[in-house]
Formats: C-alpha cells, structure tokens, sequence
C-alpha cells in the first residue's frame, strides 16, 4: 500500500493562504465569528505558522504551513477512548466523526496542535451552504476534527481505479493545498515510491520533521531555506 506523504518547501512559501482558503473550502470547514475566535475557538485544518527571524531594519518573516503531521506513530491514537481517530490502510489519520464523544483527549496527546474542537453548531450564509462539498460531511457540535489529507479524493481515486480494472496510479491523487499552491511548495505523493518526486525531496540533505526527537515519525516532511542550509 502507498504511504501518503507531504513535503512542504519553507523557501518557496510566500505565505499567501491559498492553501488554508484551500482546504477550508474542499473541507467545509465552518467559518468561526470573530468573537469565538479571540476565544482560541477557530478551526483550521491547515494553518501558516509565522516566524521572525532578525531584528529591525535587518528583519526576515519566514512561514510555515501545518497541517496535520498523519505520523506514522500517532500519540492521538493511543489515547481515544473509543477508536475515533485511527490510522487507517493508507497511513492516514482518520476521525471517524459519529463515533468521537468530545474527550479531548486526543487534543491534548498531539504535539503538533492540529486538532480542532466543534464549540457550536455554526451557521453558515445560504450561499455557503450551496457551494459546500457534497463529498466531506458537515461536522456537527462536540466533536474534534483535523486535516485528513482529503481523504474523499482518496476514496473517488480507489473507486476510478477499481472501476477500470487497474491500480492506483501515481499521480491520480492530491490534495487540495497541494493542488492549489500557486509556488509548488506543497509536494504530495506517495513516500514509499522510489521514483515519486516526495521520495527524493525527503532525502534532500535540508530536510526535516517538525518535533522529530518525540518519536512520532511524522509524514510531513519540510525543507529548510537555502541559505540557511548553506551556512
């Protein structure tokens, strides 16, 4: 089986959020009011995480996106009562929605901070709710949820494939930020093929994983700047 991965070039990203406007999109990730928002009670699947290298004039803004890490030794998986979120036969970090009771516990075990609680049953504009994927459920109030490498895409690639009588062809699966990136710092694929592009980025001398020393084997792997790694 593939094991889906993602290699996000820090070099390249300008920092522009059209992966976050992306996933929220392909997602149907609920918008959140400003008020709910200042409470720490936003959800986003995909985030840009800002550093600040330097001090004034000589000052550098460096951004890095975060999705979920999909680690091949998930913390959170070990923690949920009840299964809810599991690592399926892809190597993705799946939520099974109806099942998760809103522990939290799952929250707390991930290092990354890439899991969003439902405070509310968010009301959308009916313009919105017209443009919602038919494909992602709408979550309701009381449960956690997170990026799933746009797992629908997965799926509709696995049924194309059986459809036709073939594999699953490399290439035939992406996901939405990476589709979206206007630089081509987000890379998707599959790590465990040698000749896929994903493969040999992770092998570049400037990669790296965020939190490595913890153990829990993350699947997104970044690429530091050049000049960075040239000194």
């Amino acid at each position: 089986m593939p094991r889906w991965a993602m290699v996000i070039d820090i070099d390249k990203c300008t920092g522009c959020q059209a992966c976050v406007l992306a996933c929220k999109a392909e997602n149907n990730i609920p918008a959140v009011s400003r008020e709910e928002s200042a409470r720490g009670r936003s959800i986003s699947w995909m985030r840009i995480l800002h550093e600040v290298e330097g001090e004034y004039p000589d000052v550098r803004l460096r951004f890095i996106p975060r999705p979920c890490m999909h680690c091949d030794n998930p913390p959170c998986t070990k923690v949920c009562p009840v299964m809810a979120t599991y690592k399926d036969r892809d190597g993705i970090v799946a939520q099974i929605y109806p099942r998760c009771i809103g522990c939290r516990f799952c929250m707390a075990a991930c290092p990354y901070t890439v899991k969003y609680f439902n405070w509310h049953t968010y009301e959308m504009p009916n313009l919105q709710q017209r443009m919602h994927n038919p494909d992602v459920s709408v979550r309701t109030k009381g449960v956690v949820e997170k990026c799933t490498f746009c797992h629908h895409r997965l799926q509709r690639a696995h049924d194309e494939a059986r459809r036709q009588g073939r594999p699953l062809e490399a290439g035939s699966y992406t996901t939405a930020c990476s589709q979206t990136c206007p630089t081509g710092a987000i890379r998707f694929g599959d790590l465990d093929d040698r000749d896929s592009e994903v493969a040999r980025l992770a092998k570049s001398p400037r990669a790296f994983r965020l939190l490595a020393e913890l153990g829990t084997q993350p699947k997104v792997i970044y690429l530091t700047e050049r000049d960075r790694h040239a000194t």
